[in-house]
């Protein structure tokens, strides 16, 4: 692994862990890290990763997405609920 490797690596666990450490809901994959809460408790949790992944170079590349729906919460993981309700409730697809 070269060194720009393992500053990557470094830079996100950081981002990572102020996010775990943030107390909210949350979940990490191969690819992102998806946060639930209110509006300026889960920016103000970006901004602290954000400026955490800043220390370990000049570059932050910073994806974000939102999916707002007042009057909602523990949506992190209801969805996949719902999801696996479906699949179960649906039965294997027909063949034909």
């Amino acid at each position: 692994m070269s060194s720009d490797e393992a500053s990557v690596h470094d830079a996100v666990a950081e981002a990572v862990r102020i996010v775990r450490e943030s107390g909210l809901p949350n979940h990490t994959d191969s690819m992102f890290t998806t946060i639930e809460g209110e509006w300026d408790e889960v920016f103000a949790v970006v901004k602290r990763a954000t400026e955490a992944v800043g220390r370990y170079g000049s570059r932050v590349s910073l994806v974000i997405k939102a999916d707002i729906r007042p009057g909602f919460s523990g949506e992190l993981t209801g969805k996949l609920d719902r999801l696996e309700q479906a699949l179960g409730d649906a039965g294997p697809p027909s063949r034909g």
